[in-house]
């Protein structure tokens, strides 16, 4: 028996695919490929790094959309972890000299994500325990 999917489900693979754009527009965006247009980035002086990190959290967001389009059960546990994962990266981004301007989407992104993964109606729909 196939499961449908909720259209909650489906927002929330679609919110998780736009952090993955914006994931790997910091991505170009630290290896110089794309401009700065909201502030400058910068991390730590070395943006070799921060461009391996975008990267790989890119590459995790886009293997957490298929798992959530196909409503695997584990796919709202890496979503969240995922989002806080980002969350602490733009946080570090902006301590590494990055302007907040610049991390703004990031970090609104990513904080709604988790905050839609947290609702008790995301959590029923991927079977996970729902606290009282």
């Amino acid at each position: 028996m196939t499961r449908s999917r909720p259209f909650g489900v489906t927002l929330l693979a679609i919110l998780a695919a736009i952090a993955g754009l914006i994931a790997a527009y910091h991505t170009f965006q630290y290896l110089h490929i794309l401009p700065f247009f909201m502030g400058p980035v910068a991390f730590y002086g070395f943006d070799l790094l921060g461009a391996l990190l975008w990267a790989i959290t890119t590459i995790v967001y886009a293997w957490v959309v298929s798992m959530l389009w196909t409503m695997n059960p584990s796919g709202w546990m890496f979503v969240v972890i995922i989002s806080i994962v980002n969350l602490v990266l733009a946080v570090l981004d902006i301590i590494g000299a990055s302007s907040l301007q610049a991390e703004l989407p990031a970090l609104i992104i990513n904080a709604v994500v988790l905050l839609y993964c947290l609702l008790p109606s995301t959590k029923r729909a991927f079977g996970a325990p729902i606290a009282a």
